[in-house]
């Protein structure tokens, strides 16, 4: 299966595009604005849409996916998250005032996007891919995901700071072939990165740590204006483990 990354930033301007990955042509991971890139016909062809939590730069493409193929599928978008993602997305984009209920139009009997309630530690295989939604630590109710083809899988933390649970799921994956793990800032915002409960180099080095098991990490997540100080100092300190930075538009086969 392929992992392509339409936004791996924690901004915008410029080539930057917030968080959004998409497998094979059907599934995405969070609706960034990197889904905007698309083209309409790659667009249609998305039929599942899974949240890691409600921030806005992990969904902000959302409501314009679904508003854009409206009536060019024969069957909804399903969006899968947990029960208080869903209840965020319901009351305080799909609403109306903000935007469209797409679960009630053009009828509830036929609606143009449905909910997918998918609970901490719930799989959901689609298209022989298993996804799994494993812990996170976040400012809102979060998760990440765990991404499996059955060959090889691949981790990705969401927005998480540290969290002795995640560790026990990525030792425990013998198939781990990649692990996408945020880190934000750089260690100059070491305050702010722990008040915000993502993470920074020195944090994020710490937790890795706990890495038992060999696999690609890439870093995903990093604020435009200190990127590459950023990554400096996580290469700087970095110990045998083989870090890189997750790249807008690579690509991951697993």
């Amino acid at each position: 299966m392929q992992l392509r990354i339409l936004g791996c930033s924690g901004g915008i301007g410029g080539a930057n595009r917030t968080t959004s990955f998409l497998i094979n042509d059907s599934i995405l991971i969070d609706a960034g604005t990197g889904v905007g890139d698309l083209s309409f016909s790659a667009l249609t062809r998305i039929e599942h849409v899974f949240i890691t939590h409600s921030h806005l730069d992990h969904i902000a493409c959302l409501p314009m996916l679904v508003d854009t193929i409206m009536g060019s599928r024969n069957a909804p978008i399903t969006v899968y998250a947990t029960e208080t993602t869903l209840n965020v997305l319901k009351k305080h984009i799909f609403n109306w005032a903000i935007w469209p209920d797409f679960n009630k139009i053009p009828n509830a009997k036929a609606p143009f996007m449905r909910y997918s309630l998918l609970e901490l530690g719930q799989s959901c295989c689609i298209d022989q891919c298993t996804i799994t939604a494993i812990p996170a630590v976040h400012t809102v109710p979060a998760v990440g995901y765990k991404l499996d083809s059955g060959k090889n899988a691949v981790i990705f933390s969401g927005d998480s700071v540290c969290n002795p649970e995640f560790w026990d799921i990525v030792n425990s994956t013998e198939n781990l072939s990649h692990l996408i793990i945020e880190t934000a800032f750089s260690n100059r915002e070491y305050e702010l990165a722990n008040a915000a409960k993502h993470f920074c180099p020195l944090t994020l080095l710490e937790q890795l740590k706990f890495l038992n098991r060999p696999a690609q990490v890439l870093v995903t997540h990093l604020k435009p204006a200190d990127s590459e100080l950023t990554m400096q100092e996580i290469l700087r300190d970095h110990s045998n483990i083989s870090i890189s930075r997750l790249e807008q538009n690579q690509i991951i086969t697993f």
